[in-house]
Order: C-alpha cells, then structure tokens, then sequence
C-alpha cells in the first residue's frame, strides 16, 4: 500500500469494536458454547479432531490452545484470508458499514476518503459488478438459449434469481467495457480472471454460456463457473475462472454460503458433481447440498466441511447414541451411476479417515444425477435420493464384490481377500462384526470364515501400520495426522500379530508353513501337491503360501531334490518386504516336537489337518453355491455343483484311507 497513505489509527480501533469476532469466526467455524464468556470449535489453520479453537467475543480475541495462534478480528481476517493488515481493516469496514480515512502520503494528492481498498477489494468489486451484468444479461433477447436450457431442467426465473444464475454475451468485449465503464483497469480486470490475455490484447474469459456466480463462505462472489450452450462453441462444457488472487478450487464449495447454517444446523452435508444438481437439490428441500468446483471433492474440501458441520469427536460425544446422525454426522456423496461415479464414490472412500462423521453414498439406480431425477420424478425423489443413502464403506464393499464372479470358489475366495480388508476400516468397531455377517451372506461363505478374515485384515493393517490401519486411538485421544508425514519405517509384522493363540486352525496354518520351510522332504509330495491355491484363511499366512508357490520348486524341496537352504532363498528372493519378515519367523520358529520321529508325526499330522481344512472350505463353498442355485431354473448348473461335492467327497474319502 505504499504511496497511497495508511489507516488513521482511530478508525482502525473503531473497526476492530465495531466487529463482532463471534459473526467473523463464525463464518468459517461452527462454534459452540465453552463456558461462561467462552465460545470454542474446530481450529481453522490446523487439522484437529478436538476442538481447541476457543474464542472470547467480550474481549474480541481468539486463541487455539492446539497450534498456538491467537490475536483479535483484524488478525483472524488475515490469517484465513490471507490478508494484508490494511486489506483486512478495509474488508471489515466495508462489511461493517465503517467509513475510513488515510494518512497524507508522497504521492497522493491529498488525504481525505479512499476509493481504492487494495487489490482484493477491488477483484471482489469487479466480481460484484461482473455477476449484476451477468444477471441483467440472462433477460436479453441473445439469452434465449440460457433460459431455454434452464426451463428444460425445471429452473424459472426466481430459481435463477435465487443462485444468481446469469448469461454472459458472445461477443469478445462486453463485460470488458462495462468493468472499464465501471473504473477497472486492465491489469486489475486480467488478475480477476474475468478476462483473458491474448496476442491482441484482452478479452472476455465467458462469451455466450450460461454462468453461475461461485461464491466464498461468506457470501462473496469470487469467482464464475460457465456453462457451454451454442455448438460454435468449441471450448469445454464447462470452464471455470482460473487460479486467482481470491479463487482457488481446492478450497471453495458451490453452494456453501447458502447451506452453511443448515448444513451446521443439521451437522449434514450433502457432496454433488454439479451446479445444477445442487439448485435441484435445494430447490427440493435439501439444503444442505454443495459441489466442488472443477476438481475432486479433496483434503482442502473436507477441512471446510468439517469446520462447518463441527466434525469432531468432541461434538459427537454431546449426542445420545441413538441420534441417527451417527458419529459427528453425517456426509453425504452423491454420485451418477455409471462407471465414472463408482470411481469417484471409491476415491472418496479413501478420504472417509479425514472425518469423524459417518460417511454415505447416495446412487440413483437408473444411472440419473440429482437434476435428471428432478425432472422425471419430482422434489419428493431427489429427497427419497438422499433419505435412502447407503453407508459409504458398504457402497465400497459392493463394489469390490462386482469385480468378481461370486459363482466361482476362486471368485469368492479372491472377493474376501479384496473386502475383508474394507470391513476391517468401519471406523465404529461395533458395526464391523455387523457387516462381516452382512459380507457372509452376499458371499454365500461360513460366518466365522468372514468373521476371521476380517478380523486378521484388522489386525495385519494395525500391525502393519498403514494409511487405513483398522486400530483406532484410546477413547479421548487424538487420531494421528491424515496428512502428516511419515516419520519412520513401518513396523516389522510379526506372527503374534497376524495369528491369534486362540485361534486353532490359525495355528495349525502357521505351524503348517513353518514345517513346509523347515523340514519339506518330511512331508507328502502327492498331499502338497493336491493343496489348492488358496489354502489358508489367514491372510497373511495366505501371502507367504502364495509366495511359496511362486517360487516354483516346493514340490522338488519337499521331494528332497532341492535342499531346504536354498529353497528359502529363492522363497526370500521374490517375496516382498511385508511378507519377508513373517518368512523368516516362520522358518527360524520353534515347532512342538522333542526328535525326529515327533517331527515327521507332526508334520504327517499338521498337513492332514491343513488337506481336512481345505476340503471343509471347499465342501462349504459349493454348498453355498447350491443353496443359491435353482434347479429349476438352472438344471445343468445345479447338477454340476452336485457332481463337484461328490468327486470332492470321493477325494476325501481317498486320501483319508491312504492316510490310514
């Protein structure tokens, strides 16, 4: 602000009593009650579960017990706005009705009132200005085709009155001469974004699209998103004002400043694809809907989110248990139905560790986004869309089991491998066992096999120290960083973690393998060789099986023309570094046998018990497999499954006589 004089200081202290801290804090916060004269929520400038961000609107000073920061209403609008402190008084003024005057300066002509309040006031204005002629527009003879394709999806006129909805002409100048009409200059019009560079000169960025005003939290137009309408045009279907000095699309919501109270009120929130999907909603009742703005719904999106709706673990403590809003909330995706939305959907399952509320998906069956099922179904079936959404980690499960053929053993033995592990992440410990049951049955698999896997994929990812480790802090302590960086070397797994002393056939697998790397010629080439594939229910000890099979000579170790040494080193060789470990235990650990004899009984034992174990999984599998199959309507395949339980009853029968 060189040069063009300083705040007097009298008006800077009128403007800091003038504004209320509570309604500015308030704005990016959701805050709540902490005491007598004491308000306090999620920290805006660092990532916490607990609020620690308390606020004293009597002494008109703030402080986050969590980072550290503190300081008064001027120095907050700074802070989160990234401000100037001149910027900031000046924001404030102009929000709070307070007339300022400067300092005589070199270079100016005088002292007095000042028109020009810094750079991000006057993008703000150009903006203001930009989105009044835009609106204007939108009633012009040349905004026919606008208005048309809005009345195609059920918006009139006070609808686009509403969300601010406006046309920008084809020509290349018109808001160009309308903002220069209005005292912008170039520089200030290209840094707005409003406005392209180009070999000769500038340009409007939107020329003949239909726009909608993208606003902050606060209510400010900061920049546009726009809508292609005419097929001369050859550019995207929708272009966005770039990066600016006020606009960046990682941290900014469509919809947020008219769903915030609600959205803090009901601590829900509604995540859309779309600017129109988001006037449907609303228009439907459903107040609480956003969108991000030309990117994915990310890190920066859930931290303002998050503030918002008060998504902590403190705040989620204060409601009885049978709230249906469930742990802080809830968080709602919307996605279309094809292939595109399942990966969106899947991504944001990635992110769900961010939030403390519960997270969910909302799909419509026939494929339709929120605007499309407006306008075939009504209001009351974009609020039936979101009244029937389904838990965002059982819309993952689903999707990890379309991947396979469920009507193969292999299929559901692969289906369990990829969705125990989603299972085990259900952040609410006490639904996981739910849903292990739920996975069963969408399996046609044994309960307890599911109910194993899972809990062995809970324990690997705790052990194993992973992004979505299934452990879960003690009550009251604070989850670890999502976005911290990684500090150290993942702790080594170890046996004691992947296999339970309670757990029997656990047991018998790890000892299995265990005598598999350490004495293989004692054990029955014919009985190894009929192991199948997936012949371990822990998978851990599933993965250094598969590794041991990959290696390509276990048959010639245990048929003694290959020396055990050497066999592990070719085991070791390809094995990668999480299995690597667990090998290396398993061949270095103590087996339950005093000579030789023992030994060679233990192993005869061990590999019998493995060979019944991998019958009774199969044998299990394929009555599963019956019991889903009509004979009805499926003669052959019925019959098929019937012929595969009697050859392996028959195999069964065979290898338990050549045993005795």
């Amino acid at each position: 602000m060189a040069g063009q004089g300083l705040i007097k200081r009298e008006d800077v202290e009128l403007v800091r009593s003038t504004a209320r801290l509570e309604e500015v804090v308030g704005d990016h916060v959701t805050l709540r009650t902490a005491g007598i004269g004491s308000m306090k929520g999620l920290c805006p400038f660092h990532d916490e579960k607990t609020p620690s961000f308390h606020i004293r609107p009597q002494l008109g000073h703030w402080h986050c017990f969590g980072c550290g920061e503190g300081g008064d209403v001027i120095s907050f609008v700074q802070k989160i706005d990234h401000l100037t402190f001149v910027e900031a008084v000046e924001t404030l003024a102009g929000r709070y009705g307070v007339q300022l005057h400067y300092e005589e300066a070199t270079g100016r002509r005088g002292g007095g009132e000042r028109t020009d309040f810094g750079t991000r006031q006057r993008l703000l204005d150009a903006h203001d200005v930009a989105e009044q002629f835009y609106r204007e527009q939108l009633s012009t003879p040349a905004a026919g085709v606008g208005r048309r394709f809005l009345a195609e999806r059920g918006f009139d006129r006070a609808a686009a009155e509403h969300f601010g909805v406006g046309f920008a002409p084809e020509g290349w100048d018109a808001l160009l001469k309308h903002l220069r009409g209005r005292g912008f200059t170039e520089p200030e019009l290209v840094a707005s974004g409003l406005v392209s560079q180009g070999q000769r000169g500038v340009y409007d960025r939107f020329r003949g699209r239909l726009v909608w005003p993208i606003r902050d939290i606060t209510g400010k137009t900061i920049g546009f998103g726009a809508r292609r309408l005419l097929e001369s045009d050859q550019g995207p279907k929708y272009l966005n004002t770039p990066e600016t000095p006020i606009y960046h699309k990682s941290q900014v919501l469509y919809g947020l400043d008219l769903a915030r109270k609600q959205i803090a009120s009901e601590h829900k929130v509604v995540v859309m694809e779309g600017y129109t999907d988001v006037m449907a909603a609303h228009l439907a009742g459903v107040t609480t809907a956003v969108a991000s703005c030309g990117t994915a719904f990310g890190a920066d999106h859930i931290k303002i989110v998050r503030r918002v709706m008060g998504d902590s673990s403190s705040s989620a403590g204060l409601r009885l248990s049978s709230d249906t809003r469930g742990l802080g909330g809830e968080v709602i995706f919307t996605f279309d139905g094809d292939a595109a939305g399942q990966k969106a959907a899947l991504k944001a399952f990635d992110e769900d560790q961010r939030f403390v509320a519960q997270t969910y998906v909302a799909v419509e069956p026939g494929g339709m986004d929120p605007c499309e099922l407006r306008i075939a179904q009504g209001d009351e079936a974009v609020r039936e869309l979101v009244a029937t959404r389904r838990p965002l980690f059982e819309f993952a499960i689903r999707s990890v089991l379309d991947q396979v053929d469920l009507d193969t053993v292999e299929g559901q033995v692969s289906a369990l491998r990829m969705a125990a592990p989603v299972v085990a992440r259900i952040r609410d410990r006490a639904m996981r066992p739910e849903y292990a049951r739920r996975l069963a049955g969408w399996l046609g698999m044994d309960e307890r096999t599911v109910l194993r896997a899972v809990h062995d994929a809970g324990r690997t990812a705790g052990s194993g120290g992973g992004r979505h480790a299934a452990a879960e802090p003690a009550p009251g302590a604070e989850r670890p960083d999502p976005e911290g960086e990684d500090t150290g070397a993942l702790p080594i797994p170890r046996l004691k973690d992947v296999v339970s002393p309670r757990d029997p056939v656990g047991l018998v697998e790890m000892q299995s393998l265990a005598v598999m790397l350490q004495f293989p010629m004692l054990l029955d080439v014919d009985a190894v060789g009929a192991l199948p594939d997936d012949s371990f229910h822990v998978p851990a000890l599933q993965g250094v099986w598969d590794v041991m099979v990959a290696a390509g000579t276990l048959l010639d170790a245990v048929g003694g023309s290959l020396e055990p040494a050497r066999y592990l080193d070719q085991v070791l060789e390809i094995a990668g570094e999480t299995v690597r470990p667990l090998i290396v235990e398993l061949a270095t650990s103590e087996l339950p046998a005093r000579d030789e004899d023992g030994l060679r009984r233990l192993a005869t034992s061990l590999l019998g018990r493995l060979t019944e174990l991998s019958f009774t999984r199969e044998y299990s599998v394929l009555k599963q497999k019956l019991q889903r199959t009509d004979p009805s309507r499926d003669p052959e395949g019925y019959q098929r499954i019937m012929t595969q339980l009697s050859e392996l009853q028959e195999r069964r029968r065979a290898l338990r006589a050549q045993g005795d």
